[in-house]
C-alpha cells in the first residue's frame, strides 16, 4: 500500500505599510484606484446638492449675486477702474477662478475628517480624498463659465484669441487649491481648529487677491512685490487677459506658477509624512 503525501500551499500574505522617505508618491497605485476617484467625485457632487430646493441653480445664483453686489459697491459707488470692461463682467471673470479655488480649498481642507468612516475601514490611497474634493469643483466652474459667456454677449464684450490659454490658468487655480488643501486636510485631522479657520482664511485671501479691484491699485515697490507673492494674483490676472484681453501677463504670472508648484510639493511632502496616522487619529 503506497502512501501519498500532500503539501498545502502557503497562504499569500499582503502587508500594507506606510510610505517611506520624505517624498513617496505612488502614481501607479493612484491609477489603479482611478475608479474610486470617480465615485468619490460623484459622491461629493451629489451630497452638495442633495435635499436642496434649487439644486444646481445655486451654482448660478451665488456667483451672479456676489458679482452684482461687488459691481454696485466697488464699480458704481467707489468707481474703481475696470480697464474699460463693464464692472459686472470684470468682477465675474475674477470670481470664476477664485470660487473654483476657494470652493476646492474649503472642501479639501475638511475632506479627510468628513470621510473618517471610510478611512478607518478600508485601505486606499488617502490622497484620493482631497483630490476628489478638488476635481468636483470643475462642475460648478463649467456652469458658471456658461453664465460668464452670456454676460459677455449681453454687454458686447468680445472674447480674444487668448481664450486658448484659459485651461492653463484653470490648472494653476486647481493646483494652488490642491497644495494648500493637502496641508490643511492633513493638519485638520490632528487639530480640528483648522476647519474653523478655513472660512476666515478664504475670506481674507479673497481681499488679498485682485478679485474686486485691479492690481494696478496696489502701490509699486515693496507692497506690490509682497502682493505678487500671492499665487492667485497671477491666476486672476491671467483669467481676465485670456477672456477679454485685459493687461497681459507679466513676470507675475511666472512667479505665481513657480509658487504654485512649490506649494503643491510642500503639501504632498507633509501629507505623505503623516498619512499613516490618519486612521488612528481621525
Amino acid at each position: 500500500m503506497s502512501a501519498t503525501s500532500t503539501t498545502a500551499s502557503a497562504p499569500t500574505i499582503i502587508r500594507i505599510e506606510p510610505s517611506q522617505g520624505w517624498f513617496s508618491l505612488n502614481l501607479a497605485e493612484l491609477w489603479e484606484y482611478r475608479e474610486l476617484l470617480y465615485f468619490l467625485v460623484w459622491r461629493d457632487i451629489k451630497v452638495r446638492y442633495k435635499q436642496t430646493v434649487l439644486g444646481v441653480a445655486w451654482v448660478v445664483i451665488q456667483p451672479l449675486a456676489t458679482a452684482a453686489i461687488f459691481a454696485f459697491i466697488f464699480g458704481r459707488l467707489a468707481s474703481l477702474p475696470s480697464g474699460g470692461v463693464p464692472y459686472l463682467v470684470f468682477v465675474f471673470a475674477a470670481l470664476l477662478p477664485w470660487q473654483l479655488f476657494a470652493g476646492a480649498l474649503a472642501r479639501a481642507g475638511t475632506s479627510l475628517v468628513n470621510s473618517a468612516n471610510l478611512l478607518t475601514k478600508v485601505y486606499f490611497p488617502r490622497l484620493l480624498v482631497p483630490l476628489a474634493a478638488i476635481v468636483s469643483g470643475l462642475v460648478d466652474f463649467a456652469v458658471s463659465f456658461v453664465i460668464l459667456g452670456g454676460l459677455m454677449v449681453w454687454y458686447r464684450v468680445p472674447p480674444s484669441w487668448n481664450l486658448l490659454t484659459l485651461p492653463l490658468f484653470v490648472l494653476l487655480a486647481l493646483l494652488a487649491a490642491l497644495g494648500t488643501g493637502l496641508f490643511l486636510s492633513a493638519l485638520n485631522v490632528q487639530y480640528r481648529d483648522v476647519q474653523q479657520a478655513i472660512p476666515f482664511l478664504v475670506q481674507a485671501w479673497m481681499f488679498l487677491s485682485p478679485v474686486v479691484y485691479s492690481e494696478e491699485l496696489i502701490p509699486a515697490g515693496t507692497v506690490r512685490f509682497l502682493y505678487n507673492l500671492n499665487p492667485l494674483t497671477g491666476v486672476v490676472q491671467g483669467f481676465r487677459w485670456a477672456l477679454f484681453g485685459a493687461a497681459p501677463p507679466t513676470v507675475i504670472t511666472l512667479v505665481s506658477g513657480v509658487l504654485v508648484v512649490l506649494v503643491v510639493l510642500a503639501g504632498l511632502v507633509y501629507f505623505k509624512r503623516v498619512e499613516d496616522t490618519f486612521a488612528d487619529v481621525v
